[in-house]
């Protein structure tokens, strides 16, 4: 099972996906609201927690923070850090004091299920790769399903409870509930040559 945020004491802001120009810039993709926020909350370190680096924030260029990132000054330092995940103790960040926000990281472990009470898995990674949030559900088989991360599909969210309520959209090659899959003639490929 995957750890809950409540008990991780450091929390993932952004991951180093590529380089701008030769003196060392990082291009950042964040996972804040706001990409700015990534360099807001003091240093940040890799995922073990072993190195440290102080961000320097260049600016922001189609949905990516540039930034310098301390000892890194060269293009072949700045490759070398490509996939890197940058994070900050939990306790940095502010206090949410809205009802219906929460952090991601949050969201990790937390029971899926239907509003009939089918058990769908638990949440095991939250991502956005460009076209909007999306959450992917391990069931106890092992099975993963990526779906999107919107009100229609996850209605509620239930921290108190540890519970994401969803309705899930149809899987592909699923017929409708209710719905018979019916093969007719005309959707049957003839063999044959053509010519």
């Amino acid at each position: 099972m995957a750890k809950r945020a409540q008990d991780d004491q450091r929390l993932c802001l952004g991951v180093v996906v590529g380089t701008h120009g030769v003196r060392g810039v990082v291009k950042i993709k964040p996972f804040t609201e706001n990409p700015l926020d990534v360099g807001a909350y003091g240093p940040l370190s890799d995922e073990s927690g072993q190195r440290s680096y102080q961000l320097t924030v260049h600016g922001v260029h189609k949905g990516s923070l540039l930034a310098g990132l301390s000892g890194v000054d060269n293009r072949e330092a700045a490759q070398a850090l490509k996939g890197l995940r940058l994070h900050v103790d939990r306790s940095a960040l502010p206090a949410i004091d809205e009802e219906d926000a929460f952090y991601y990281a949050d969201l990790l472990g937390l029971r899926v299920e239907g509003a009939d009470g089918t058990a769908y898995g638990t949440v095991t990674h939250v991502d956005d790769h460009g076209a909007g949030d999306v959450i992917e559900v391990t069931d106890a088989r092992g099975k993963i399903r990526v779906w999107p991360f919107t009100k229609e599909v996850v209605p509620t969210v239930d921290l108190a409870n540890g519970r994401l309520l969803v309705d899930p959209p149809s899987e592909v090659g699923e017929p409708e509930q209710g719905e018979a899959a019916e093969i007719g003639p005309d959707d049957l490929e003839t063999g044959g040559n053509t010519g």
